[in-house]
């Protein structure tokens, strides 16, 4: 019954649109072009996202940053194996789900880090992907505010996961 849900769908929004004498078929090329138009609008800023979090990790700054960042996240209670998922998080999902698996295969799923990373990443936002995706396609230039605080929100939901681990998954 569900593989026929979206045909079923279709026919019934082409149904309506032949009723209210409407041209589906223009309709929809006209959001076609309109939907092509936007992505070839943020397409460079998401190459340019995604080779920054290539460079990131093949230069091995992410470590660097890694090994800095530590004494702070010991501080919010973050665990500092957790730190390449806290730096990839805000800026590529694919790499933080690839940061967060490599973390559950070194130390298991049933790990505090484990369960920190996926919690972690289920907490928090691709903010610069979102960022670049939406002022991008609204063609808004200035963000002013809007990275801090949603980077800010990111800090927080990292913190409160680790928290959260901690309190619903005590270690005996």
């Amino acid at each position: 019954m569900t593989a026929l849900l979206v045909p079923t769908l279709l026919l019934a929004v082409g149904a309506w649109g032949l009723y209210r004498r409407v041209d589906v078929f223009s309709a929809l090329c006209t959001g076609a072009k309109s939907g092509l138009k936007t992505a070839m609008g943020i397409l460079p800023q998401l190459v340019v996202l995604l080779s920054a979090v290539y460079m990131l990790r093949a230069s091995g700054a992410l470590q660097m940053l890694s090994a800095l960042f530590a004494p702070l996240f010991r501080l919010l209670g973050i665990p500092a194996e957790t730190a390449a998922l806290v730096f990839l998080r805000p800026v590529s999902g694919s790499g933080a789900l690839a940061a967060g698996s490599e973390l559950i295969a070194a130390y298991g799923a049933d790990s505090y880090i484990g369960r920190c990373a996926a919690v972690m990443l289920g907490s928090t936002e691709t903010t610069f992907y979102v960022v670049a995706v939406y002022f991008g396609g609204a063609q808004i230039r200035r963000t002013r505010h809007a990275v801090p605080a949603a980077l800010a929100a990111d800090l927080a939901g990292f913190a409160a996961a680790a928290l959260s681990v901690r309190l619903f998954f005590p270690t005996t």
